[in-house]
């Protein structure tokens, strides 16, 4: 949507046909939820940007497959613009892979820049536009973990029903209890709510209409559910639930990143009172 026609025939044959990855190198460690503070600088030196600065928690930024990271940095007063860095580039150094609470097949790194200088036309869209241009990858990224949301909700509640009808105490299947079929039939009702919310917000999307209302609607729903559905979940399996072993234990383990990927809880609620019109700040 932004690139030029150069860069789209360089960067995205691969990444389109899974031969590469690519990371958004948007977070930096003192810019998170006001990613608009990014303290990461690019100075124009004749037909070079030389950038200076460092990223976190960047997904996709340390594979093997990894072919670049696009990258936000001040390029003026007021002005944020996005920048292509390929990796490899001198100057341009990835840090040693997180150790995270879950997500743990996702590859996630820091970041540094030092005096790393790329061409000029690896500028990604006109300058200072990088703002506005992660705002609008925001809005698909938060449709994107609302129907992982989905997934996960799907996946507590196929693991609760199998195991209320296996697992016996006192003589009977668990799932005799009320106290245990009322609390998987909200599972059930959890995932149909966030997956209508996600169909309606990528239909949106599909349609070229405006989408920042649904899809801020459908991630924070779909968030929340997923951490609600893995809480309980892991405490229909009991003891087994704590387990490593068990399903439910990585879901409860992977389910609190959605909560702050792509904009945290807090921030979907700013955005959906300000599309209604509510001042906000």
């Amino acid at each position: 949507e932004f690139g030029s026609e150069e860069q789209k025939k360089r960067w995205l044959p691969d990444l389109l046909e899974g031969r590469a990855l690519a990371g958004f190198g948007l977070t930096e460690p003192d810019a998170g939820s006001d990613a608009g503070a990014t303290r990461t600088r690019a100075v124009l030196d004749g037909d070079e940007w030389i950038i200076n600065g460092a990223k976190a928690f960047i997904t996709n930024s340390g594979s093997s497959l990894t072919s670049l990271v696009t990258v936000t940095a001040r390029t003026g007063e007021n002005e944020i613009s996005a920048i292509i860095v390929p990796m490899g580039t001198p100057g341009f150094v990835v840090e040693p892979q997180y150790r995270k609470m879950g997500w743990h097949a996702s590859d996630t790194h820091g970041l540094s820049f030092t005096d790393c200088r790329v061409p000029v036309e690896n500028l990604l869209g006109d300058r200072g536009q990088g703002f506005r241009q992660f705002l609008a990858t925001l809005d698909d990224g938060r449709i994107a973990i609302s129907a992982l949301g989905v997934g996960l909700i799907q996946g507590c509640l196929e693991e609760c029903v199998a195991y209320a009808n296996d697992r016996k105490a006192f003589g009977k299947p668990i799932g005799v209890n009320q106290g245990v079929s009322f609390q998987i039939a909200d599972l059930e009702v959890m995932a149909e709510a966030a997956r209508a919310l996600t169909y309606k917000a990528a239909w949106l999307k599909d349609q070229g209409r405006p989408i920042k209302q649904a899809a801020a609607i459908a991630k924070l729903y779909s968030s929340e559910a997923a951490v609600s559905a893995a809480r309980i979940a892991t405490q229909i399996f009991g003891g087994s639930g704590f387990m490593d072993e068990t399903l439910v234990s990585r879901f409860y383990r992977d389910a609190k990143i959605l909560e702050i990927g792509e904009g945290t809880s807090e921030i979907q609620r700013i955005v959906i009172a300000r599309g209604l019109g509510l001042p906000v700040s």
